[in-house]
């Protein structure tokens, strides 16, 4: 059976600056070229080993109806790095599982979940 390498989800924005710019300014994603020069449609962000794909629909469809679930090495760091930019929806708790998590949206409505491996004891109720 054939490999696969990754996954790199390709969404729907609104507005394509103010998503490039959320993710370059608030979680530190670099972006490529947006593609066309003349009037940007679609642009590829990547940090570390995370790519993300947005575009601007045409004609338009509905934004904002997917979670994009990023590991990380430290979920609290980030948390700290964003807290006073975004509106946290929960967390960050630490679930049976072994997770550390927590949730926010971009501008577009998409559920940010950022999560972390951990040996910590759990903080959530719903074991």
């Amino acid at each position: 059976m054939t490999l696969f390498l990754g996954v790199s989800p390709r969404l729907p924005v609104a507005d394509l600056g103010r998503t490039l710019a959320f993710y370059r300014d608030w979680l530190g994603f670099e972006a490529g070229e947006p593609w066309p020069k003349d009037k940007p449609a679609f642009v590829l962000m990547t940090r570390d080993a995370v790519t993300l794909q947005f575009y601007v629909p045409d004609p338009p469809e509905p934004c904002g109806h997917a979670t994009l679930s990023i590991d990380v090495e430290d979920a609290r760091a980030v948390h700290a790095a964003v807290k006073d930019h975004v509106t946290i929806d929960w967390g960050p708790e630490v679930y049976w599982y072994g997770r550390r998590e927590f949730s926010f949206r971009d501008p577009d409505g998409y559920a940010v979940l950022i999560s972390e491996e951990t040996t910590d004891a759990s903080t959530c109720a719903e074991d």
